[in-house]
C-alpha cells in the first residue's frame, strides 16, 4: 500500500480544487460520493475534491463523511453560496503548515509589518513605496475607500451620508448602511470558508486584532471596494423592498463571476508565501509526528532514551 505524503494540505492546484453542492442529497458508493439532484445521480470520485462546500438543503451519510474523511477532503458548511460560514472538517493531512506559517509571519514586529503592508498592496493593486510610513498607509486606504463611496454614490443616484449604523438599532439605520451590513456578513462568510479551508486561523489578524474574525475582515477588505461597495449602493438605487435580501443575491452572483472563492485562497497563499520568515524546517519534518527540540524540531516516533533507558518508548 502506497504511503500517503501528510505533511501539508491539499493543494487548490491539484484536481477539482473545491466543489459546491445544495439542495441535494449526498451518500458513499465505492471509493466515491454520489450526489442525488433533481433526479438525478451523479457520482464525484472523493479523491479528486480537495475541499466541498455544503449549501442549505444537502444531506450527507455517515459513510460518504468517512469516505471524504479518509481521500483527506475538507468539508465546510456555508449558506448559499458560501455566503454564511457554519462550520467546517479538516481534511484527513491535518497539517498546520499554514498555521505555522501564519503564526511565524505574526509573531515579529518586522515580518508583521511586511504582511500588512502587503494586505494594503492587494487592496490598492499597486505596490507601496517603502518611503510610507504605516500612519500614511491607513491615510491613503481611508481617501480610497472614501473615494468608492463617493463615486458609488454618483452612478446609482444613493444619497451617501457616512456609515452608520447600530447591531441594536437595526432599521433605524437608512437602507444603504442596512445593504452595507447585510452585504460584509456575507463577503465575511465567504471568506471564513476560504481560510478554514486551506488551513488558516480566522482570529490571528494583522491589521484586525481582539476578535475570534480578525483575519477574516483583513481579508474581506481586500474587495469591499471592489464587490461590496457596488452592490450595495446598486440594490438600494434599484428602490427595491427588502435591500437585506437583494444584496446578498447580487453577491452571491458576483462573487460566483468573479471565481470569489478561488482568487481568496490564492491571495492568501501569496500572502505568506512571499513572506521573510520561512517554515521550511516545518515543511522538510513530517510534522504530524515532529517534536520540539530546545534547537529546533526532531522526527517524531523515534525512541530518544538511552541504551539503559527503553521504557516508555513511543
Amino acid at each position: 500500500m502506497v504511503e500517503k505524503n501528510l505533511k501539508i494540505l491539499p493543494k487548490f492546484s491539484d484536481n477539482s480544487s473545491f466543489i459546491y453542492i445544495e439542495k441535494a442529497v449526498i451518500e458513499k458508493r465505492d471509493s466515491a460520493i454520489v450526489t442525488f439532484l433533481d433526479g438525478a445521480e451523479i457520482a464525484i470520485p472523493a479523491a479528486t475534491i480537495n475541499v466541498l462546500f455544503l449549501g442549505p438543503g444537502t444531506n450527507i451519510t455517515h459513510g460518504a463523511m468517512v469516505a471524504l474523511a479518509d481521500a483527506g477532503t475538507s468539508v465546510v458548511w456555508t449558506g448559499a453560496e458560501g455566503q454564511k460560514f457554519y462550520a467546517s472538517g479538516i481534511g484527513k493531512s491535518r497539517a498546520n503548515t499554514n498555521l505555522m506559517r501564519q503564526v511565524l509571519s505574526w509573531s515579529t514586529d518586522a515580518s508583521r509589518l511586511a504582511v500588512v503592508r502587503r494586505m494594503y498592496e492587494l487592496r490598492f493593486h499597486e505596490t507601496l513605496s517603502d518611503d510610507l510610513t504605516l500612519q500614511q498607509i491607513r491615510g491613503k486606504e481611508g481617501a480610497r475607500v472614501r473615494d468608492s463611496y463617493a463615486a458609488a454614490s454618483r452612478e446609482y443616484g444613493v444619497e451617501w451620508l457616512g456609515r452608520r449604523y447600530s447591531r441594536d438599532k437595526w432599521n433605524a439605520s437608512d437602507p444603504i448602511n442596512r445593504a452595507l451590513s447585510a452585504g460584509a456578513s456575507c463577503l465575511y462568510g465567504i471568506c471564513h470558508s476560504a481560510i478554514v479551508s486551506v488551513g488558516y486561523s480566522p482570529g490571528i489578524g494583522f491589521i484586525h486584532v481582539g476578535k475570534q474574525l480578525s483575519f477574516v475582515y483583513d481579508v474581506a477588505d481586500f474587495y469591499k471596494a471592489e464587490l461590496l461597495i457596488p452592490c450595495a449602493f446598486q440594490i438600494v438605487g434599484a428602490n427595491v423592498r427588502s435591500v437585506e435580501s437583494e444584496v446578498r443575491k447580487i453577491i452571491r452572483e458576483r462573487a460566483r463571476e468573479l471565481k470569489l472563492l478561488d482568487r481568496v485562497i490564492k491571495d492568501l497563499n501569496g500572502l505568506f508565501l512571499s513572506t521573510a520568515t520561512s517554515t521550511s524546517e516545518f515543511d522538510e519534518l513530517d510534522t504530524v509526528g515532529a517534536l520540539l527540540d530546545s534547537e529546533g524540531l526532531v522526527p517524531g516516533g523515534i525512541n530518544y532514551a538511552g541504551d539503559d533507558d527503553k521504557e516508555g518508548s513511543s
